[in-house]
């Protein structure tokens, strides 16, 4: 299945037993047959996105799933892509039916909480088979969560439904945050400094750097974009203060040096982690770069799958400057995408994340959070690169308080 990939609207999964009715909610709440709906069990065999606009709420993601009961061999390989889609979703809707809870249902509602989300319990088709009250009872007691009665057919409670998904979806799901709009006003000069070398996608920028021109550009403000060779020249000339200057992590030094000390300086990496990623925690994190030792093992954790050319930010940059930083023999293993890891979490003594840009926040946090669950320092590309450079107290000053102290080395 996609990942939620670049898409920003709400993503809400469908969970429950084969034939259940899943597909007929999932039509019901779009008010036209989106999912395949039949009397056979198991018709959903994979998880599926449907984009549409749920009356009364607005513009969600709904992922139909395989039913979690699937049997056989081809069926646990459905599960397993059913339970996958937990990574990708803000909030999860569990269908019940016939005054049935059982084992499927715990082990689902166990990996909800496993992964801190938010769900509800409907049960459908309820003008077949209504929910009795010693049902309810169970699945109040069992889950902490008031059972929902519906039905596909005659829409019972559709209002109050939606209400319920509106309460229960996290509001960061379906408010867009800004990127820098709490460091720019009206009219302010943005610098972005772009460097336009072999990994450049050919003809475009990379996404990082069009969002944040998107972004200064919805904050009625102005950006400037240069190549890392025409800051000096272009700042002489001009005699512009800018209010930010942006650079790509891998000019960090050429930018320091050529940005005034008195003009704000971050990097894209470092934006995006500030927007999107777990950012307190990077901030602990990073300084423990300068506690590691001889066969300390990093983990770096890229959010898609590119073409790796021979020096790759990622794979060879990265552990280039950290092993000279450190001084120490050091390991790396690099994991693309959301690829599962191939050793334990436990076995790292760092783990480095890149922007993001291609995943949402969603899944970066679940995709850090087993190694912040286990002790396991995290970081950014953009940070890492800065505190090995020597530049990581400019670079993430624009986004720290003024009264937080920033204790770069432990």
């Amino acid at each position: 299945m996609d990942t939620k990939g670049r898409e920003s609207k709400p993503h809400i999964g469908i969970y429950g037993r084969r034939n259940n009715g899943k597909s007929s909610f999932i039509n019901s709440l779009a008010g036209q047959d989106i999912a395949i709906v039949s009397d056979h069990a198991g018709t959903t065999t994979d998880p599926v996105k449907k984009s549409f606009e749920i009356i009364g709420f607005g513009p969600v993601i709904l992922i139909d799933t395989a039913g979690i009961d699937d049997e056989g061999d081809l069926g646990q390989k459905r599960v397993d892509r059913t339970v996958k889609t937990l990574e990708a979703i803000d909030m999860g809707i569990l269908i019940v039916t016939d005054n049935s809870w059982g084992k499927f249902e715990d082990e689902l509602m166990k990996k909800f909480n496993d992964h801190d989300l938010p769900y509800i319990v409907i049960h459908s088709k309820s003008d077949i088979q209504g929910p009795t009250e010693e049902f309810g009872k169970k699945v109040l007691s069992v889950t902490g969560i008031p059972l929902f009665e519906f039905s596909s057919l005659d829409k019972r409670n559709y209002e109050e439904l939606i209400s319920l998904i509106r309460n229960t979806i996290p509001e960061h799901s379906y408010n867009t945050p800004t990127l820098l709009g709490d460091l720019i006003s009206y009219g302010d000069i943005v610098i972005l400094i772009t460097p336009i070398d072999i990994e450049a996608p050919a003809g475009r920028l990379i996404l990082p750097q069009m969002q944040a021109i998107r972004d200064i550009l919805d904050n009625e403000a102005v950006a400037i974009v240069l190549k890392e060779r025409e800051v000096d020249a272009f700042l002489k000339k001009t005699g512009i203060k800018p209010a930010l200057a942006i650079t790509d992590s891998q000019v960090f030094v050429k930018a320091d040096a050529s940005i005034p000390r008195d003009i704000p300086l971050t990097s894209f990496s470092i934006m995006l982690a500030r927007f999107k990623g777990d950012f307190e925690n990077y901030l602990k994190g990073t300084p423990k770069i300068s506690t590691l030792k001889d066969g300390d093992r990093i983990l770096l954790l890229e959010s898609c799958t590119h073409h790796v050319s021979c020096d790759d930010i990622g794979r060879t940059k990265i552990p280039r400057w950290i092993s000279n930083f450190t001084g120490k023999k050091l390991e790396y293993d690099v994991v693309a995408g959301l690829d599962s890891l191939s050793r334990p979490v436990t076995d790292y003594s760092l783990v480095i994340q890149c922007g993001g840009c291609m995943i949402t926040r969603k899944q970066l946090h679940n995709r850090l959070q087993q190694a912040i669950k286990a002790g396991v320092p995290v970081t950014n590309y953009g940070m890492a690169i800065a505190y090995v450079q020597g530049i990581y107290d400019r670079a993430i000053a624009p986004f720290v308080k003024g009264d937080k102290k920033i204790n770069t080395y432990l």
